[in-house]
């Protein structure tokens, strides 16, 4: 489990609510929340509405419902209104399923999607093919899929993403691929914030950076050690 923390303007805080959490960790949440700080969370894939997902990728509810009323709770107990989450693809998918619209209302912080591939156009939400942050001298890319060779990634994505030197932020690949794209690859510089791979909670970009991403070979998921270089 994990919750976010806070930081100064321009320099979001995160409160990772992880396990073995210090207590210096725990007071500056503490402290940051009081202040009203805004943080930045980064979370992907929820599928709301997609009976099936559970199966294929063993998520540990045994009823839809169950499912999307846990995300939201998840979600609304860890992100504060004045908070930046940005989604990064496959809001919902299966038949009949609610717009990403219906989603949003039900969610809380300012929310800034990237197009998955189970996105299609809606009424009042922009996708962004994807977004760059610069953060205490890390480089982020946020894109659904990262892998610039997909057929589905349009030419911009293609672009970009072979261009990229830095670190990717995804989703697409959830638990089926964990050899290659574990929550944290050092090597290949991704990090996979999948909800499998993230306790079904929005993680906090400062508590990305607080592990210490350059010394970071492995990570399985948010509760795995990190396997350093």
């Amino acid at each position: 489990m994990f919750r976010v923390k806070k930081r100064r303007r321009g320099a979001a805080i995160v409160d990772t609510g992880h396990r073995g959490l210090s207590f210096w960790h725990k007071l500056t949440r503490y402290v940051g929340r009081s202040l009203g700080r805004q943080r930045i969370y980064l979370i992907g894939d929820t599928h709301f509405d997609h009976t099936n997902i559970i199966k294929y990728c063993h998520r540990p509810f045994k009823r839809t419902q169950e499912m999307n009323e846990t995300l939201v709770a998840n979600w609304n107990k860890i992100v504060a209104p004045r908070d930046t989450v940005y989604f990064l693809g496959d809001w919902g998918f299966g038949r009949g399923h609610k717009p990403a619209t219906y989603w949003r209302r039900r969610l809380r912080g300012h929310i800034v999607s990237i197009k998955g591939s189970h996105d299609g156009r809606e009424k009042g939400i922009r996708f962004k093919d994807y977004k760059v942050i610069k953060y205490h001298g890390y480089s982020f890319l946020l894109i659904h899929n990262p892998n610039p060779d997909d057929p589905r990634q349009t030419e911009n994505q293609k672009r970009k993403l072979k261009n990229w030197h830095g670190w990717i932020i995804h989703g697409h690949k959830h638990n089926n691929n964990m050899r290659n794209y574990p929550f944290i690859n050092g090597r290949w510089k991704t990090i996979n914030v999948a909800v499998e791979l993230i306790n079904y909670k929005p993680v906090s970009l400062d508590y990305l950076v607080s592990l210490g991403l350059d010394s970071i070979k492995r990570m399985d998921t948010v509760d795995s050690k990190p396997e350093r270089k």
